[in-house]
């Protein structure tokens, strides 16, 4: 028999809107979509270009002016907490680690709803609905995960403290999207969970944590730099952060490259014939 896969996928971008980490900018993203049996390995492959997945599309920021958002990982096998990470370790040593399939309910938009009134009330996500939830949750080809943290309640039984969504790459894990209870703020539950899933990276032989975009001069992105051992993916390679501050959000008018140029250098997974 032989068998092919699918033609190369098709590049689109989209319109300018306000981009939501740095005030007064327009942001634009180059995408494509993941569908059948190809879903999985374009997934794995274009990670590692930088994109990232949102239900049934890979995207990446495609800014006229700007190239301040990049795409970051955790080096998992080099990756040390800090002081403040070890005590946010365990702060949270009650919670309990449960992975599910990607399916969505109605504690989790509880969670998810407390969470945006309180820190992205003017956020792109704040109008969000339930059904508009679960299509987040459960729209997804390739291998994913609803990571849930639950805590003990003082009349028995256990409550949701924070959820991850997560893809299963075959290099390491994405943190695709992850809220938690604004009520436990001091435990400082979004770098627990960060620190959980270098914890489940390493235990699974995976050498990565990806952790989305890290955006210099963006209060809401800065707190990624805090992790040791992080890469960012920055004039088309994976590279050392350094020195953060060395890292600038100014615009230029030739920090982005055309996007035909754009296209033609993103690797695809092999698409020679499969015969079997």
């Amino acid at each position: 028999m032989r068998h092919t896969l699918p033609i190369a996928p098709q590049f689109y971008v989209t319109a300018p809107q306000p981009c939501p980490y740095l005030a007064g900018r327009m942001e634009r993203k180059l995408f494509t979509a993941l569908q059948g049996d190809y879903a999985e390995k374009l997934n794995d492959t274009l990670s590692k270009q930088g994109f990232r997945r949102s239900q049934n599309v890979l995207y990446r920021p495609s800014c006229s002016e700007c190239s301040a958002c990049l795409s970051a990982r955790v080096r998992v096998a080099d990756f040390a907490a800090s002081k403040s990470q070890r005590r946010a370790d365990r702060r949270n040593r009650d919670l309990r680690r449960d992975a599910t399939s990607p399916w969505a309910t109605e504690d989790q938009y509880a969670l998810f709803r407390s969470y945006l009134d309180s820190r992205h009330a003017d956020g792109g996500m704040a109008d969000m609905d339930i059904f508009e939830f679960a299509a987040m949750i459960e729209e997804t080809p390739v291998r994913s995960r609803v990571i849930e943290y639950t805590a003990p309640l003082p009349e028995g039984g256990r409550e949701l403290a924070a959820v991850c969504l997560t893809d299963v790459l075959d290099d390491g894990l994405s943190m695709v999207y992850s809220f938690f209870d604004p009520a436990r703020e001091r435990d400082s539950l979004g770098t627990y969970v960060i620190l959980d899933h270098i914890r489940i990276a390493r235990e699974a032989g995976l050498p990565y944590v990806y952790l989305g975009y890290w955006v210099p001069g963006s209060p809401k992105m800065g707190y990624k730099a805090n992790f040791a051992a992080l890469e960012i993916f920055k004039d088309g390679k994976w590279q050392d952060i350094g020195d953060a501050s060395d890292h600038s959000a100014a615009t230029h008018p030739l920090s982005t490259d055309p996007i035909a140029e754009q296209v033609a250098r993103i690797s695809l997974p092999d698409s020679r014939p499969i015969r079997g």
